[in-house]
């Protein structure tokens, strides 16, 4: 059994009659400290597949596990890092990591504490801003001081979504080497959402597609066995890469085409209504 598994899952929204479905027979397994890269276009269960690997959902039919234990509510082993950084305004970047540490490690004494949070803080090189607040730093000091906030947790897998895809070019490709620096020193099972084929290439292990909607499943895989250190300023005159890139895409075009195509082939009949008419004025009084 893989370290963490997403077994034949079927989830939907709605009342039965007018239910979307958006996941049917889904499965995917991720080994420990693999890390795997999600692909997929907006609208096809990106978030809806994070929320049910951390449990904040609960598949309708089929099962996720952790180390083979069942997930069946959110916990301090799921560390989920949101495209919306998901940060308490009125918190320092100090006071935003410490609350995580204090819920779980509730018996760490103050100066440990105060090392450990700081272990961190230096670790997303946020050393100087430790009393700013949210509202002070850039976008992209905001996604690190997040990631440093989940990491404080030592969850057993991190489950990263979209999170650089609000950045801009230059500040997403330096987070995308600090995500995978930080992997490298502190090895866990990583699970990345992303609609970017190049970052995928870039950071991951493995690519799975995430095929169109409703009734979305995880598609065909592709190993990335490029060698690391990736050096992306050599990337793109590697013929490896070069062709992964380009193989990844086509999938994912013609995943898009054949969503278009059933769209097209879909014919809704409408209801029979016409429009009620005003009748006369009566003048009261």
């Amino acid at each position: 059994m893989a370290y963490l598994e997403l077994d034949n899952v079927d989830f939907g929204f709605g009342p039965v009659s007018h239910r979307y479905e958006v996941f049917e027979r889904a499965s995917l397994a991720v080994e420990q400290n693999e890390f795997v890269a999600v692909i997929g276009f907006s609208g096809s269960g990106k978030s809806t597949l994070v929320s049910l690997l951390a449990g904040l959902l609960k598949p309708d039919r089929g099962q996720v596990h952790i180390n083979g234990k069942v997930v069946a509510a959110p916990g301090p082993d799921k560390g989920v890092v949101f495209q919306n950084y998901s940060l308490l305004p009125w918190l320092s970047v100090y006071g935003n990591i410490e609350l995580a540490v204090k819920q779980v490690f509730p018996s760490m004494k103050r100066g440990e504490r105060r090392d450990y949070i700081q272990h961190y803080i230096d670790m997303v090189s946020l050393r100087g801003s430790e009393w700013k607040l949210p509202g002070e730093l850039s976008g992209g000091m905001r996604q690190r001081l997040s990631l440093a906030r989940t990491l404080s947790m030592k969850p057993e897998v991190l489950l990263l979504d979209e999170p650089l895809s609000a950045l801009d070019a230059l500040t997403r490709s330096q987070l995308q080497d600090e995500i995978i620096r930080i992997w490298e020193e502190d090895r866990r099972t990583v699970l990345m959402i992303t609609n970017d084929v190049d970052e995928a290439v870039i950071m991951a292990d493995r690519i799975v597609p995430l095929t169109m909607g409703p009734a979305a499943h995880l598609g065909r895989e592709f190993p990335v066995t490029l060698p690391r250190p990736r050096d992306r300023a050599t990337l793109n005159f590697n013929p490896e890469f070069k062709e992964l890139r380009n193989e990844v895409t086509r999938y994912m075009m013609n995943l898009n085409e054949e969503a278009k195509s059933l769209t097209r082939s879909v014919t809704l009949p409408l209801p029979d209504l016409q429009p009620v008419l005003p009748g006369p004025r009566v003048r009261v009084g």
